[in-house]
């Protein structure tokens, strides 16, 4: 029987249980009638009352990350009868924990971040990769006690800076909220003949064209990357990108492209070069899926950027 989850991430103190608590109170997500498990990974000061919810709502906790196997999970959620899976997740926990753990016919239908307008920015410069973590794949950010005066641009820069693809709203100190609406032009034009990427927008460019390629099928592009062999690909095939860090020295990987032409050039892994091809989107043995493909038109050696490493900053 698949099992819809609700995931609910943030740090201790952000608002997580009011947030549940009142979405447990909506009629339109609690019926009444399926039966829900609120599992709680820590505990602030703010507790459920389970008078405040109904017969059909029961909580259970987690107390360390050790504990967070699929065994345990499959084992509350029977016990329960649970159709609904609500979790109120540990900020100081990473989520692949979570979803390593997750059983596979359980599905989350949302994940959610919770976050205090006023504490989340310390957050963020004490603990990045706990942030990053949480706003990666987040689907909405609810930056909560927003007062008038709070530089809301800070807040939206912060989850860009990670994610174009989540929604964000704000909410104030009266409990009213109000979507984000600021705009994020890219720093390349799109429409232009050949799409020129900077050094420093590589991250940019490499993040926005795998989260939205279809604005990016058929387009010209060009940028300098360090290539990479792969006995994988066939002949004048490789890939070119360049190593992306999203928060911290740990996290630095390789992203790129498969190429595939090279203009008469003599390849080796950890060649700079600078590209200009054509992408579309194509079935390859690396993506062993589909994915998107450069077919280059023109190639030639390149220096290497005085930063190395592409960053979203």
């Amino acid at each position: 029987m698949e099992r819809a989850v609700y995931l609910f991430t943030g740090f201790l103190e952000a608002g997580k249980t009011r947030f549940i608590s009142e979405t447990l109170r909506d009629p339109n997500f609690n019926d009444g009638k399926r039966k829900y498990l609120v599992i709680m990974c820590e505990d602030g000061e703010e507790e459920f009352d389970p008078a405040d919810y109904g017969e059909n709502v029961r909580f259970t906790s987690i107390e360390s990350e050790s504990e967070l196997t699929r065994d345990t999970l499959l084992q509350k959620a029977d016990e329960a009868k649970a159709d609904i899976i609500v979790v109120e997740y540990n900020g100081m926990w990473l989520l692949d924990s979570f979803y390593n753990a997750l059983p596979e016919d359980w599905m989350v239908y949302q994940e959610i971040l919770i976050a205090d307008s006023t504490t989340v920015l310390q957050y963020n410069a004490n603990m990045r990769q706990l942030v990053v973590d949480k706003l990666t794949s987040c689907e909405m950010a609810v930056f909560n006690r927003v007062a008038p005066e709070r530089d809301r641009m800070e807040l939206h820069k912060l989850v860009r800076g990670v994610s174009r693809k989540a929604n964000i709203c704000y909410e104030d100190m009266a409990g009213d909220i109000e979507f984000d609406t600021f705009e994020d032009p890219l720093p390349y034009d799109l429409d232009a003949p050949v799409i020129e990427i900077k050094d420093e927008d590589f991250a940019i460019f490499y993040r926005d064209m795998t989260e939205d390629f279809a604005k990016y099928d058929g387009k010209t592009v060009a940028f300098v990357g360090i290539v990479a062999l792969d006995k994988s690909l066939p002949n004048s095939h490789f890939a070119i990108g360049r190593h992306i860090m999203t928060c911290c020295a740990d996290d630095i990987a390789y992203r790129g492209v498969v190429a595939k032409g090279t203009c008469g050039l003599k390849l080796t892994t950890r060649d700079w070069i600078r590209v200009e091809g054509t992408l579309s989107e194509e079935y390859s043995k690396l993506y062993r899926a589909k994915g998107p493909v450069l077919t280059v038109k023109s190639a030639k050696r390149a220096e290497r950027p005085l930063q190395e490493v592409a960053t979203f900053y």
